[in-house]
Order: structure tokens, then C-alpha cells, then sequence
């Protein structure tokens, strides 16, 4: 060839990879393992840039360690179940199978020409039954652990999917896929013990050193664990059965300015009042369409309803305080009632200036400070205050000393008891919906729930199936649901629900250790290769899936599908930034913009019809938007190597990146210049140049800095490492001998950047092997010390020069050097300095 010819040398390599089976995962006792997984991806259709930066990122670690001589598994799967197979079905027919392993067919498609280091021969499925059958052995395991279980609750509806969705799956009021608003139910559901291992979950984040800061934040967040008081109402006036009310405070300082009670919706207080009074049904049932998660609550309108009923305050039983049905209090957290102080809580304050209900301050500043108005007073607890109707130790405290001290008072006259609590709820697992793991328990007249028998899993999903009418149609399958019970062989009926997709992917790391096992995970290959050494994937899942997966880990330790080392599944944890892309629109004659795909712009306007576009800079790649570039193009253009080069080098990994044409040119524009340059060394005559210690030096000093770079996570200083090195080895004097030396440890420290382009230089310049199966080079310490130093030169003060000497030159000599620069003669204007001071390998100084 004679120009640097990707869509020639990318083809090749990877063939060549493929035929030696480079990238087959290998338990090897004698070799230490590394295993580092990117989150796999939902087959939507079409693979985008950032699904390149995220593969490449963990590519870039594989290829690194391999060639440290780890054994490196490095697999692909699809999370493939959910609700977007099934919308495609209903809107394009079809089924939902079939859209989604023609889009894995695509993507896979899409993924290979990039080169990537993956062990194929592991590939699956979720929606696999293979996959979900192992899934449902795992569930009946924890069935019987007791960390399944079943019950009536209020759960958040989605009425556009016609499903259950969990809290972490509502995002502003509304489902995280439809964006409907979510409504209330009451369903019988499945659900796993997360809450648990609430406290566990917690305590283990201080161990996760090697997570980002802002994900383990995130996650205690999440969890949300508060030290309270526990006590009951004695209430006056209610039904019989509800003589008393329990609330759950985390502020039980603040007794002495408490103004009414409230009960959540769903509280069985509330439903008991709802039944003779219509208006207060009317009123629930309208609380019941907000959702149940704590954002949507928080988000809501504070509205309330005063049931009549009354409680006689705990330390004063002549105060009495009014019950109200209120629709921003959950029934799973705590008890589902509270007190309200609205002093000292902006959303009982929101409510007693809205119901005409007293504010009495219970504490102020130390300096005093006006009557609360409409802004309650809600400093942190570690701040000191001063009490003004307290009842539990001093009159200045923090209000972290007056809850404990409230909390033992309650405690030794026996009107309560402290209590730890957790924001973190069970895992509501149902799912009415089709495309989804099946659960594996029947329900039999005589017997009840049942667990299917694990010799008749999988319980496969029903292939003749219509999506015409909205709701499960697992529900009106004419024969799917009828089976027979296992427990006494009478006619049962299957469970319609699926579980979470969540599920699934709170798992498949174990499964790619052995992913072909007749059992969820592999003994043997679970305890070679766990824990993930390096994972990689979005903030985005920083709760929902991270936070699932870490408890399924411990599941599946006490059930026996993982060891004890594994609990904590993910070592490291690093979180990507996003690719974005200039949007460009213009508008329509109703002034609605309309959007326009990159490849159809040119300086400014479209390219058809010449109309200026407005630009919207720096946006996160978006279809809607349009603002996105194919990978495919990007490849047919320039290479593989040319888009993971520009999206390794173009800012730190875990910020975003703008793709540009011209950041894609220059990039191209240096592989083609590193493929001249092994060429014409590979073409030139042999022999000594004067600096060929030079440029071995600059080759091993590239070692040192590269090898720093991917250790860090920071690639774009590896890559810039790599720039140096080109440049040096083009503008070296040095023999092609020593040129080539320099080219093949160039190529194999691009290796993990630009594999084909680094297999191309390797082969040219006479590399054995492939270079993918090169070991990493090693810096020689000798050639990494600087024989020269550059020394600032300061003329009364002020920067003027710098010189560069021997590292070990006498001081008389640097004076001499110092007085013979151009700049210092220039600005000492003919006069002799009064001092000239050298300070060895740091400064020198000149005063005149």
C-alpha cells in the first residue's frame, strides 16, 4: 500500500484475531485474571458514539492487561427484555422476539468492525431461555430463602404500559419510559427483601474505594438511613380498632410545636374513615393518582382533609391535635403518620398557613431572630440553638443532642422507642407485561401459591401471542396460564406477571463466567474470575441497576451462586462521560423547529437549499434531535481506529466529549502520518545515526507516561504521551535501526487505542507475532533520567529567559551560559549585574 488504507488493514487484523482465537477468555490458574465488562447495552436498533466511547474505554483496559500477561475475560451480552420490544410489536406488528434479535443482528453488526477485544463465544441473551431460566432456578433458591416474598401494596401504575414500575422508576411523577403519570394501585405483588440489607448496603459503601465519590453519595442517599422516635396517639373519636396512632418522627425535638397529625391515603385509618364518609373517599381516591414515590409526593401540591378524629398530644394530654388525611405522606415509610411541627418543616408549614393551623417555634438562633412566617427555620442538626419550648435536656443544643435526648426520654417513662429507619423500600419485582422473564410459581385451588419444579424450568414464554388489545397478553392466552400444580398434580394457573427487567440485569456478570452452565453460575469459574475488577457505564445507572446488582450479589451468596468475595461484585466502578453533538434546526412556517442530521449541514446552512441553521451547541446526542453520527459512516470514512483515536484523545474520559468532523480529520490526519512514518522506516537502509539514544530515551519516557495514562483512567494523557513520541521519532536524526526499535514499542502502546493500525506498524517494522499478543514494554529506570535541566532566569525578579544545561554542570559554568544569552544581554542593556545566583536544578537569579 501506499497510504495508510483502513477499510484494507481493519478487515485483515480482525481476521486475523478471530482465526487465533486472541480474545477466548481462559481460566489459567497459573496467570493472574482480570475481568472488566462494560454495561451491556438494550438492542434498540443502532449502536451511537457513546456506546463507542463506553466499549472502547473497556477495550483500551483489556488489551492493557492482557499484554501485562493477566488472563482477561472481556464479554458482550443484551439486556433484552421490556417494554420497547412490546410497543414495537403493537405499533408495527410482529413479534416481540423477533424485533429484538434482529436488532442484536444489527448491532453486533455494528460493534464488530470496531475492533474490540471481546470473547463472542460467551454472548446471550437476557430474553435467551436459557438465560431466564437460569433466572428462574436462582428466584425459586431465593423463594426458599425467604428473600422473596408476596403481599398487597400500594404500587406506582403506569397507565400508558399498563404495568408496575418501582420507585426508582419514577422520574418526576412519571414512568421512566412513557413519561404518563403515575397513578396508585393497589395490587398484589412480588418482592424482594432489599430493605433487608438496607444497613449493609450502606456500611459497604465506605469500602468501595475505587468508586466514583458522587455514585456511593448517591447510593447512601438512596438508602436513607434516619435515627427516630417511635410513639403512638391516643386518638379521640376514631373507629374502634384505631384507639391509637403510631408515628415515626426523625425530629421528636420538636414535640412542642406539633399542630396536627396526618395519615397517608393507604393508611388503614384512612381507609376505615373513607368507607361512611364519601367526601374523604373522593379525596383518597384523588391522592391515589400521584405515585408512591417520594419525588412525585414531595413535587405534589400539599392537600389535606381533616377526618375529624383527634390525639391527645403524648407529654400534654389536654392538647389535642386535629387528624388529617394527607397526600404527601407514604404508608411504607415509617408507619404512614406523622406530627406536624411546621415551624421547622417547610412542608407542614406549607400546610398549616394553607389549613389555618397554629406555628409555634420550639427553637430559634442563638441570637434570637424573628417569628417564623413563611420560611421554616430548619437549620442542621449539628448547629447549636436555642430552645424556646423544648422538653429534653438543655436550652442550647444541637438538635442532634436534643433528639437523643428526646428519644431517651420517651424511652425511660415508656412512651416509646428509638428507632432506625431506612428510605430504601423492597424490591416490587411484578411486572404485567409480556416480554419478560416469566415467574416461575403456579396457583393451585388447593394448595396455594407453589413453586414450580425446577425440572420443568424454563418456563417459557408463549411464542403465539397478539398485542391488539393493552394489557398482559400472557393474561388472555388461551391455554399459556392452565398447567398442573407440582405440589399435588391438579389442574393450577400460572403466574401472568414478569419479573423486573432490572432483574435481569442485576446478574449477567455472574452468568458471563460460565455462561453455558447448567446452573446459574459455575463454582469453580464464579471463583476464578469474580469479582469484575473494572466496571464501566453511565451515572444514569448509578441507583437503579448498581445498587440492585450489589444486593442480587449477596442473594445469590446465600443461596450458593456466588462466594463470599463477590458480595460487592464491582472492585472498580468508573462512570463515562456522554458524546454530544451540535444540534441544528431551522424553523417551520408555525415557528416549530425542525431538526437536521449532522451529515446534512455545511458551514452554517443545509446543503440542499443553502438555509441558514441555528446551532445549538454541545448537546447530548439525541435521535429526536437528529444530532447524532452513525459509527458506520464514521468507520466507511476514516476506520475504526480514526473514531476510537478521537474519542480516546479528546478530553478526560469521565467528562463529555463533542464529536466534530474536524476533531475526526486531524485524528485520521496523525494515523495517516504514523503509517507513513513506519513505512518509510520500514523502507530505509540499516546503520547509526547520531541520536539514536535519543530517541530510544523519548520511547521509553512515552512507556513510562503511557503506562501512568491507562493505569489512571486517563487516556487522553496517554494518547497526548503518544503524540510526543511521533513526533519525536519523525524529527530524530536516528538510524532507521533505532527508529524501528522506537515504532515497535510505539505500536504496542497504541495497541489498546489503535489495535489495527498498531498490528499494521508492528508487522511492517518486523514484530513477531501479533501485537496483541505482545507484551507490554517495560520503561528502562536508566533511560528515564533527564541528563538536562531548564533553569528560569530572573532578572530583579522578573522571568526573563530560560537556559537549558547539563544536569550536573558547575555553577561558574551556567554563569558563563547565563551572560552569553541573547535575552539576558538584551535586557542587562551593557550593565554588569550586581549578583548572579545559581540555584542547581531549580532557578537562577540575576540582579542588576
Amino acid at each position: 500500500m501506499s497510504r495508510y488504507a483502513p477499510a484494507t488493514i481493519e478487515p485483515r487484523w480482525q481476521s486475523a484475531w478471530e482465526a487465533g482465537g486472541v480474545f477466548t477468555a481462559r481460566h489459567d490458574t497459573a496467570k493472574p485474571k482480570y475481568y472488566v465488562l462494560e454495561m451491556f447495552p438494550y438492542p434498540s436498533g443502532r449502536i451511537h458514539m457513546g456506546h463507542v466511547r463506553n466499549y472502547t474505554m473497556g477495550d483500551v483496559v483489556a488489551r492493557y492487561k492482557a499484554a501485562q500477561g493477566f488472563s482477561v475475560l472481556h464479554p458482550m451480552g443484551w439486556d433484552a427484555f421490556g417494554m420497547p420490544a412490546e410497543n414495537a410489536a403493537m405499533e408495527r406488528g410482529g413479534h416481540p422476539a423477533t424485533w429484538t434479535y434482529d436488532n442484536i443482528k444489527v448491532m453486533r453488526g455494528q460493534m464488530k468492525p470496531l475492533g474490540l477485544s471481546i470473547d463472542w463465544s460467551r454472548e446471550f441473551a437476557t430474553c435467551d431461555p436459557e438465560y431466564y431460566g437460569q433466572q428462574q432456578a436462582m428466584f425459586l433458591d431465593m423463594l426458599q430463602a425467604g428473600l422473596v416474598y408476596r403481599k398487597n401494596a400500594v404500587v406506582n401504575w403506569d397507565p400508558v404500559d399498563m404495568t408496575v414500575l418501582a420507585n426508582e422508576q419514577v422520574i418526576d411523577g412519571k414512568g421512566w419510559r412513557s413519561g404518563a403519570v403515575v397513578e396508585r394501585r393497589e395490587l398484589t405483588q412480588w418482592f424482594f427483601r432489599i430493605s433487608d440489607y438496607a444497613g449493609e448496603l450502606l456500611d459497604a459503601l465506605d469500602g468501595l474505594d475505587n468508586w466514583p465519590e458522587k455514585v456511593r453519595l448517591m447510593q447512601a442517599n438512596w438508602i436513607g438511613r434516619s435515627r427516630g422516635l417511635q410513639f403512638a396517639f391516643d386518638t379521640i373519636g376514631a373507629p374502634a380498632g384505631f384507639e391509637k396512632v403510631e408515628v415515626y418522627t426523625t425530629r421528636p425535638d420538636t414535640l412542642m410545636g406539633a399542630s396536627f397529625c396526618a395519615v397517608s391515603p393507604d393508611h388503614p385509618l384512612a381507609k376505615a374513615l373513607e368507607a361512611a364518609n364519601p367526601g374523604l373517599a373522593a379525596f383518597n381516591a384523588e391522592c391515589r393518582r400521584i405515585g408512591t414515590s417520594e419525588e412525585a409526593l414531595e413535587k405534589a401540591e400539599k392537600r389535606g382533609m381533616d377526618t375529624g378524629v383527634r390525639v391527645r398530644h403524648p407529654l400534654d394530654p389536654a392538647w389535642e391535635l386535629p387528624v388529617y388525611v394527607a397526600n404527601f405522606i407514604l404508608m411504607d415509610y415509617g408507619t404512614g403518620a406523622i406530627f406536624g411541627c411546621p415551624a421547622h418543616d417547610q412542608r407542614d408549614l406549607d400546610f398549616a398557613r394553607k389549613y389555618g393551623l397554629p406555628v409555634r417555634d420550639v427553637f430559634v438562633a442563638l441570637d434570637g431572630g424573628a417569628p417564623v412566617a413563611d420560611e421554616a427555620f430548619v437549620p442542621p442538626k449539628t448547629e447549636k440553638v436555642r430552645y424556646v419550648a423544648g422538653f429534653a435536656g438543655e436550652a442550647e443544643q444541637t438538635g442532634e443532642a436534643a433528639v437523643d435526648a428526646a428519644i431517651a426520654q420517651f424511652e425511660s417513662r415508656g412512651l416509646g422507642r428509638g428507632v432506625t429507619n431506612y428510605r430504601l423500600r423492597d424490591w416490587g419485582l411484578s411486572r404485567q407485561r409480556y416480554w419478560g422473564c416469566p415467574i416461575p410459581v403456579v396457583h393451585c385451588d388447593a394448595c396455594g401459591v407453589v413453586p414450580e419444579a425446577k425440572e420443568n424450568l424454563p418456563v417459557r414464554l408463549p411464542e403465539d401471542v397478539s398485542f391488539d388489545k393493552p394489557g398482559n397478553p400472557l393474561d388472555r392466552h388461551p391455554t399459556w396460564r392452565n398447567c398442573t400444580c407440582p405440589a399435588c398434580g391438579k389442574p393450577a394457573l400460572r403466574e401472568t406477571d414478569t419479573m423486573d427487567t432490572f432483574v435481569d440485569s442485576s446478574w449477567y456478570y455472574a452468568r458471563f463466567t460460565a455462561p453455558r452452565a447448567a446452573t446459574p453460575t459455575d463454582a469453580a469459574e464464579a471463583d476464578y474470575w469474580m469479582n469484575v475488577d473494572q466496571y464501566i457505564g453511565g451515572i444514569e445507572h448509578a441507583i437503579l441497576h448498581l445498587l440492585y446488582s450489589r444486593f442480587f450479589a449477596r442473594a445469590m451468596h446465600k443461596t450458593g451462586h456466588l462466594p463470599a468475595k463477590a458480595v460487592e461484585p464491582f472492585d472498580a466502578l468508573f462512570t463515562q462521560g456522554m458524546v454530544t453533538h451540535e444540534i441544528y434546526l431551522t424553523r417551520d412556517a408555525n415557528g416549530r423547529p425542525v431538526y437536521h442530521y449532522p451529515e446534512d449541514v455545511e458551514n452554517g446552512a443545509l446543503k440542499a437549499t443553502g438555509e441558514r441553521v441555528d446551532t445549538i451547541p454541545s448537546a447530548k446526542m439525541s435521535k429526536s434531535k437528529k444530532n447524532v453520527v452513525d459509527p458506520e459512516a464514521i468507520i466507511a470514512a476514516y476506520g475504526a481506529d480514526t473514531a476510537r483515536w478521537f474519542i480516546l484523545s479528546d478530553s478526560p474520559p469521565e467528562r463529555d466529549v463533542e464529536w466534530t468532523a474536524a476533531g475526526a480529520e486531524a485524528a485520521h490526519k496523525h494515523l495517516s502520518r504514523v503509517w507513513r512514518l513506519a513505512a518509510d522506516v520500514a523502507a530505509a537502509e540499516g546503520g547509526e545515526g547520531a541520536e539514536d539514544a535519543a530517541v530510544l530515551k523519548a520511547a521509553h519516557r512515552a512507556i513510562a507516561d503511557v503506562t501512568a495514562g491507562v493505569e489512571g483512567f486517563a487516556f487522553n494523557k496517554a494518547i497526548a504521551a503518544l503524540y510526543t513520541l511521533t513526533n519525536a521519532i519523525a524529527k530524530s536524526g536516528a538510524s532507521a535501526q533505532a527508529r524501528a526499535e522506537a515504532l515497535r514499542i510505539m505500536a504496542r502502546l497504541m495497541s489498546p487505542m489503535v489495535p489495527h493500525l498498531a498490528e499494521e506498524v508492528w508487522s511492517m517494522l518486523g514484530g513477531e507475532g501479533l501485537v496483541a499478543q505482545a507484551a507490554w514494554p517495560k520503561a528502562d529506570p536508566a533511560l528515564l533520567v533527564e541528563d538536562a535541566v531548564t533553569l528560569p532566569i530572573q532578572i530583579n525578579g522578573k522571568r526573563r529567559a530560560e537556559v537549558t544545561v547539563p544536569k550536573d554542570m558547575p555553577a561558574a559554568e551556567v554563569e558563563k551560559i547565563v551572560l552569553a544569552d541573547p535575552d539576558v544581554i538584551r535586557f542587562l542593556a551593557g550593565q554588569a549585574p550586581k549578583k548572579l545566583i545559581v540555584v542547581p536544578g531549580r532557578i537562577v537569579n540575576v540582579v542588576v
